[in-house]
């Protein structure tokens, strides 16, 4: 893929990156793919300091007094960019559909409304916004695809991250059974209710190794975490990986 490919006519070429705590923490190499993905693909990549928590957690507990500050300092560092690209389609989600709500009758009520408008979960902004499906993979052989809750039932997304998998060259893409249902993690759900999570994860964990795929993937960190580690300690062989981990380069 060439150094200096450009965007198609209309799509943002500058685009600010919100990272999410979960990934900031725990995969910053799906950071670090981003970055370096989009700049080949000619974008112009920002990481805003600064950034925490989008205040998802505090949401869906109850405290949305708090998850409003949360929700003013974010927009206050996005409020100037041409896009904001998400590889989370939970943080996403809590932009887009929940900031202008929580900063109603505020005075960053139109900030939000702006944010959200420029807000893209990964896999949206490469087929919606680029324009650009088609790329060589990264990891060979069959692979799965879990729907995170967010993005399928907040975002109404499920094409984009199948419409990548399925032309990406030198992977095979799989059906996995109930790949609409939860994995189970849920943020503090997983913690609130361990037994619970615990068995909505074991079966989800069960059809991923009855795929036959090598890796498991995702657009959440979430469920990355949550599915990764049931495989771990099932001492499974299939992998659980980012979409952005995939993708290297377009044909």
């Amino acid at each position: 893929m060439s150094e200096t490919a450009v965007p198609r006519a209309g799509a943002p070429r500058r685009v600010a990156l919100m990272i999410t705590c979960l990934a900031d923490m725990f995969y910053p190499e799906v950071g670090e793919r981003i970055v370096r993905l989009l700049r080949r693909l000619g974008v112009e990549v920002t990481l805003p300091a600064g950034q925490t928590c989008c205040g998802l957690p505090l949401f869906n507990s109850g405290y949305h007094d708090e998850a409003a500050a949360v929700a003013r300092r974010t927009v206050q560092i996005f409020r100037d960019a041409e896009a904001v690209v998400v590889p989370s389609g939970s943080c996403a989600w809590m932009v887009k559909h929940e900031y202008p709500g929580l900063l109603r009758e505020t005075a960053e009520a139109s900030d939000a409304g702006r944010v959200a408008e420029r807000t893209w979960e990964f896999s949206q902004f490469l087929v919606r916004g680029l324009g650009r499906t088609a790329f060589e993979s990264d990891v060979d052989g069959p692979l799965s695809y879990h729907d995170s809750c967010h993005l399928l039932r907040g975002l109404h997304e499920s094409q984009s991250p199948r419409t990548l998998l399925g032309k990406l060259r030198g992977a095979e893409l799989v059906p996995l059974p109930g790949a609409d249902e939860c994995c189970g993690f849920g943020g503090s759900f997983a913690v609130r209710l361990p037994e619970v999570s615990s068995q909505i994860l074991a079966k989800k964990v069960a059809n991923v190794e009855a795929t036959g795929a090598d890796c498991l993937v995702a657009c959440d960190a979430g469920c990355l975490m949550q599915i990764g580690g049931g495989l771990t300690r099932k001492k499974s062989r299939v992998r659980a990986l980012h979409l952005a981990e995939l993708l290297d380069g377009d044909r």
